[in-house]
């Protein structure tokens, strides 16, 4: 079967200007949609080449959903000033073929750009503990308080003003708000060269947490690209190429601090200095290559665009039909207060909130001082740093298995409690030494401590449901999520050096509350509030259910047909 002719934006058989949805009957160009449930792209099907079933590649790949529904398609049609509404068309038909090539386009225009921003951030992010294996504390007159302190400050200021910056991405766009990020914090982040003291290693540790807050609008922006069958296997290699990132400023920092004593300057402000010059470099380069939306890539500079208006009909209608909640806002349309307070009373997401406060805090502390850690057990600079390899290479490895038993288990609180399960024996064992351990026993324990398999990422986001609440959902757990951060850099404290055998203490106790208690009692929660919609649900007749949908105010997991993950 060859390709069916999709018509144009022009001709398509809706009026794109009022927003209501089609105005002729759907069902007379619905004959020849795919029923089949959508499969998802996991990393078995890569790795290990399995199939499922074969397809003829030019057979219609356009999966039937609710637009094609003439019942169900007004209640679910977006909003008329959606940016890519021009493009909707419920009539528009394409193959396994063209939906292919344009993913892996989109691979290459939209997600390899985002791996490279992401990578930009944990560059900066993570060269104080680079710094640490150096002179820096002592140059600065600072003591390991001093240093808890200041990444106190960073994660307070990132509380802060997390859900600021995602109102503002919300209303100019993260096209435009990721990119300012990226320059503002590298701009901080090289001038950290200049730092004297206390005072200014303070005001730094500050201005860096008010400006490194777009993980959750780089989601937001992939999401308007990707399906949610598409999206996970991607966020799993984004977090993955955070590892190769890692492992890369590993090796660029024992170059750098090879600088030390050039022109009197320490190694340590090398790295600030030259590090923050790569990232402010990728930061001025991504306001030209992150177009706001499939349909928007054309531009002064890019007069042709990435994208064909045949790929941008693809695309637009894929994305609609595997989720017609995008269409409920635009990408320049801030959040009303109203959603704003809604989102933040959503008390099924409460559960997962206080995961994302206790959950990280066993293996933080042991990172965060990692290269502290390696120094006082007799390790000198230049090894410590290479030794912070190893873990890296591991956790790309333990989250490549972790994902691949996701996918076969579809399981999201036990396969989550594996973070802290892998933890909990490592700190353990990290509690039981002696004083005076085996510099390399000490070492491997640390490394495997940290190599945990971490899957947690995107369970909001899921049970948020809509754009809005997703937005300011995901901000909320990302804020929490910095608040352990909080927590954990006060547990391995001055008192307790060299070996923290009372901060270990403390973590193991989190980590056996964790599991025996939190995981559970989430996964119990999520159980009970899906058997409660699942009563009211079947009760309802086709009529009642159609009446539901046609007049509920309520939005994403606040409506009666959606059920949570677990």
């Amino acid at each position: 079967m060859g390709p069916t002719t999709i018509k144009s934006a022009s001709s398509s058989p809706v009026d794109h200007n009022s927003g209501k949805g089609p105005v002729v009957s759907i069902h007379e160009t619905s004959s020849n949609l795919v029923d089949e449930e959508e499969h998802q792209v996991k990393f078995s099907d890569i790795f290990f080449r399995k199939r499922k079933h074969l397809f003829d590649p030019d057979a219609i790949a356009t999966k039937r959903s609710v637009f094609d529904d003439p019942v169900l398609a007004p209640h679910y049609w977006p909003k008329k000033d959606y940016e890519n509404i021009h493009r909707l068309d419920p009539s528009a038909r394409w193959t396994y073929r063209e939906e292919r090539a344009l993913v892996r386009k989109i691979d290459w225009k939209i997600m390899v750009l985002a791996a490279i921003v992401f990578s930009a951030l944990n560059l900066d992010r993570f060269n104080l503990s680079q710094a640490n294996s150096s002179s820096f504390l002592a140059d600065l007159g600072l003591t390991t308080d001093d240093f808890n302190l200041g990444n106190s400050i960073f994660r307070l200021t990132f509380l802060c003003a997390e859900l600021p910056s995602q109102l503002i991405s919300k209303r100019v766009g993260p096209d435009r708000w990721i990119p300012t990020e990226i320059c503002l914090w590298s701009v901080v982040s090289l001038a950290q060269f200049w730092m004297t003291g206390r005072a200014s290693f303070l005001v730094c540790r500050a201005l860096l947490g008010y400006v490194s807050l777009f993980i959750p609008d780089l989601i937001l922006y992939l999401s308007y690209f990707y399906t949610k069958t598409e999206l996970p296997i991607r966020l799993a290699l984004f977090w993955m190429s955070s590892y190769l990132c890692s492992i890369t400023a590993s090796f660029l920092a024992y170059g750098i601090l090879h600088l030390d004593g050039v022109v009197g300057k320490a190694g340590w402000r090398w790295l600030f200095l030259i590090e923050g010059g790569i990232t402010l470099f990728i930061g001025v380069a991504t306001f030209f290559n992150m177009p706001p939306s499939p349909t928007q890539t054309k531009s002064w500079f890019r007069p042709k665009g990435w994208f064909t208006e045949r790929e941008e009909v693809i695309m637009v209608n894929r994305i609609l039909r595997d989720d017609p909640t995008k269409g409920d806002m635009h990408n320049r349309e801030g959040l009303s207060l109203r959603r704003f307070w809604t989102a933040i009373c959503d008390y099924d997401l409460w559960p997962l909130y206080i995961l994302g406060l206790t959950s990280g805090i066993p293996d933080g502390p042991p990172s965060t001082y990692l290269t502290l850690l390696l120094r006082d057990i007799g390790f000198n600079t230049f090894q410590t740093n290479l030794l912070t390899i190893p873990y890296q290479v591991l956790g790309i490895v333990t989250m490549f298995l972790i994902t691949l038993l996701s996918e076969h288990v579809g399981e999201r609180t036990f396969v989550a409690m594996l973070e802290n399960l892998w933890t909990l024996p490592f700190l353990v064992a990290l509690y039981a030494l002696p004083s005076e351990p085996n510099q390399w026993v000490f070492f491997a324990i640390v490394t495997g401590l940290l190599s945990y398999p971490y899957q947690q990422t995107g369970w909001c986001s899921r049970n948020a449901g809509g754009v809005s609440g997703r937005i300011v959902n995901a901000s909320l757990y990302n804020m929490f999520t910095q608040a352990s951060s909080v927590i954990g850099s006060q547990i391995y404290v001055a008192s307790d050096a060299p070996r923290y055998k009372r901060g270990n203490r403390v973590l193991i106790i989190i980590c056996c509350v964790n599991l025996g208690i939190l995981y559970p009692a989430t996964k119990a929660y999520y159980i009970w509030r899906n058997r409660q919609r699942d009563k009211v649900w079947n009760r309802m007749t086709v009529e009642e259910r159609d009446h539901y949908l046609r007049t509920t105010k309520d939005v994403g997991n606040r409506r009666l047909d959606f059920r949570f993950a677990h």
